[in-house]
């Protein structure tokens, strides 16, 4: 007689569209980890805008449909598949990505995505680590190429992917600049490595940019938010500046790029080959040993009010560190 398979709560997703298509379910089969595969109890689990963005159906990468989005998990290996040898049950973890989906209480992902949760940091901090520092990791040195003594602003610093870029850079020998949209939002990115921070509501915030750097403008400017901020940021950049990141729809005078040879670069954590990937891993893990990064846990949510925090993570006044699910 075959044995039963154990049951989860698990988000999941039938159609694409608002945050209303994510259904909490109670009866989905707890997935079995194949060979180099873990399958790892969940704690907690990050939520990144991208998710939102996979969620609606406007973005390139589309999911096979019924899915459970999350990638950022951490939490305790419950068993492992064959060929693993570098994890045991009973392991702290944190992922970079699964294959089953994180907003669950139980995810599969491969080994090799898989890192360990050192005890000085706890599961909500574990969840705060994956997508945000690899991406604050890749968009600083593996596009924009940042050397120590060179400036960067980052936009939109008190969030998630904000906070690892400032911890990143200040610990890498750069001068940091960030900004925020309120007071509590600003001082959070002082704490986190940032000299100087500027609030993106005031009307005249490039200006004081401006006269915080000096006539040699910006080396290099972290963009979250392109439709709102990319032609003032080439109007920051230094000669041969780089804006790093972009999303949304904007016109812009190209002629701008021209009068510095400035850069406009794209960036994307699921473009990353398995070297830069591994790259990204050694930074991150250790910035952990060292002390210097610490995730910061913004808003938290029980798994039933998922739809809640994806209205969030897009539509709230201010960020303050990464968002997370309570599993």
């Amino acid at each position: 007689m075959a044995a039963t398979r154990s049951v989860m709560r698990a988000v999941r997703v039938f159609e694409f569209g608002g945050p209303e298509v994510l259904k909490l379910q109670s009866d989905v089969l707890v997935p079995v980890p194949k060979e180099n595969q873990v399958l790892i109890k969940v704690h907690a689990c990050g939520v990144n805008p991208v998710e939102t963005y996979i969620r609606s159906g406007t973005y390139a990468r589309k999911p096979a449909l019924p899915y459970t989005p999350g990638s950022d998990v951490a939490g305790v290996i419950e068993s492992v598949g064959e060929q693993v040898t570098t994890f045991k049950k009973g392991d702290r973890v944190f992922t970079l990505e699964t294959l089953s989906g994180g907003y669950a209480e139980y995810a599969v992902a491969a080994a090799n995505r898989v890192f360990p949760l050192p005890d000085k940091l706890d599961f909500k901090q574990g969840a705060a680590i994956g997508v945000p520092y690899f991406t604050a990791y890749r968009a600083l040195f593996q596009k924009g190429c940042a050397k120590a003594g060179e400036s960067v602003l980052v936009h939109g610093a008190s969030g998630g992917v904000g906070l690892a870029a400032c911890q990143i850079a200040r610990a890498c020998g750069l001068k940091v600049l960030g900004t925020a949209g309120t007071e509590e939002g600003m001082n959070t990115i002082l704490r986190n490595g940032a000299h100087q921070a500027f609030n993106h509501r005031d009307p005249n915030y490039t200006e004081r940019i401006k006269a915080c750097t000096g006539p040699g403008g910006i080396d290099i400017i972290i963009e979250m938010l392109s439709n709102v901020n990319l032609d003032a940021d080439l109007q920051l950049l230094s000669r041969a500046g780089r804006v790093v990141g972009c999303r949304g729809r904007i016109e812009i005078n190209p002629r701008d790029t021209m009068s510095k040879e400035s850069s406009i670069i794209g960036v994307s954590l699921f473009l990353a080959t398995e070297e830069e990937r591994h790259e990204c891993a050694t930074a991150v893990l250790d910035g952990i040993e060292a002390g210097w990064l610490k995730p910061v846990v913004g808003l938290e949510y029980p798994l039933e009010k998922v739809a809640k925090a994806h209205e969030d993570i897009i539509c709230s006044s201010g960020a303050r560190g990464k968002m997370v699910l309570l599993v």
